[in-house]
């Protein structure tokens, strides 16, 4: 009997060689152009679902730094400064730039410059703008989230 275990290892390992293997398909290739279509996809759920939209698009460990004020640490506690999406008089934009991906593809960034269109006390119009940096990260369930945003105050574009 020891003399015919050698054989059935070698025989069994040649039918699993043998055997079709089903291919595996390569993940596609995340490039700077596909953070760039998350960005619209982003500020479509904004513009149409508010804040939940806009955080939708977060990961839960994210990080805020906002202009002028200390870093924000996790979506729960960001949630509260992104209420202001909810009021149909304010309406945020903004258009992505420039990126890049890492070697690796899981991490990202976009910059680019933001526009927040409100009404002051009085109900007139009100506009600020301002430039962007938002980090995305590839997550365990295959989406990208942003997990660092950033902003900062700006001119008006020139013309």
């Amino acid at each position: 009997m020891k003399s015919l275990l050698p054989i059935v290892i070698v025989a069994f390992l040649v039918v699993t060689i043998s055997l079709p293997h089903p291919k595996v398909a390569a993940a596609p290739k995340v490039t700077v152009e596909t953070l760039k279509q998350l960005e619209a996809e982003f500020m479509k759920a904004a513009a149409e679902k508010g804040s939940q939209g806009y955080l939708s698009y977060y990961a839960e460990n994210a990080i805020e730094l906002p202009n002028g004020a200390a870093a924000i640490a996790g979506k729960a506690n960001i949630a509260p400064g992104m209420s202001f999406l909810d009021n149909k008089n304010n309406r945020l934009t903004w258009m992505p730039d420039g990126g890049d991906i890492s070697a690796s593809g899981d991490l990202g960034y976009t910059w680019g410059t933001f526009e927040f269109r409100s009404q002051d006390k009085d109900g007139k119009p009100n506009v600020e703008y301002g430039k962007y940096t938002s980090i995305w990260k590839l997550q365990r369930d295959g989406r990208w989230k942003v997990v660092l945003d950033m902003g900062n105050a700006s001119a008006a574009p020139k013309s």
